[in-house]
């Protein structure tokens, strides 16, 4: 891009003839699904079945990862041996690529591991959260029914603690 045509562009965005960019902006227009916005109420809902699923599957992953992907390993490792020992330097390179292969793999194993830890415990949390929240609230409305236990009729004395002797005054 030539410089007279950034100065022209920027004299262009400068007087509103061209698109804008804004950055840090999120459209507050009708672009979004009104079905994926939080309820109004703010309830917390986690959907277990999903995070069951997505925990399944890379566990599942990893597993066949441990399974199948490893079978060329130790193959590869011993012809690259042999070709080594012959005064090839295939031999180097082959050993090379299985090296970067099992590198490789066990990063993507990682990461599957971590991925099925993670759905785990968040699973877990959640359901520990709202363990608590649902206590708190037993606990509050049990104070609360405690307070609408009365005696006698609202705005008058209650009677249990005696009538007051005006003679002693």
């Amino acid at each position: 891009m030539a410089w007279d045509e950034w100065e022209q562009l920027k004299a262009q965005a400068a007087s509103g003839k061209s698109a804008h960019m804004q950055l840090n902006h999120v459209d507050g227009g009708g672009g979004t699904d009104p079905s994926d916005a939080p309820s109004k109420t703010g309830d917390l809902k986690v959907g277990h079945k999903d995070l069951e699923k997505i925990g399944g599957a890379a566990h599942h992953l990893y597993d066949q990862l441990w399974d199948k992907a490893r079978v060329a390993t130790p193959s590869s490792d011993s012809a690259a041996g042999d070709l080594s020992k012959q005064g090839f330097a295939l031999g180097a390179g082959l050993q090379h690529v299985s090296n970067r292969w099992e590198e490789q793999l066990k990063s993507l194993m990682d990461a599957c591991a971590q991925i099925s830890n993670h759905m785990q415990t968040t699973k877990a949390v959640h359901a520990n959260d709202e363990h608590y929240i649902q206590r708190q609230m037993s606990s509050i409305d049990a104070l609360d029914d405690g307070f609408d236990e009365r005696v006698g009729t609202p705005g008058k004395k209650n009677s249990i603690y005696g009538v007051k002797d005006e003679k002693k005054e």
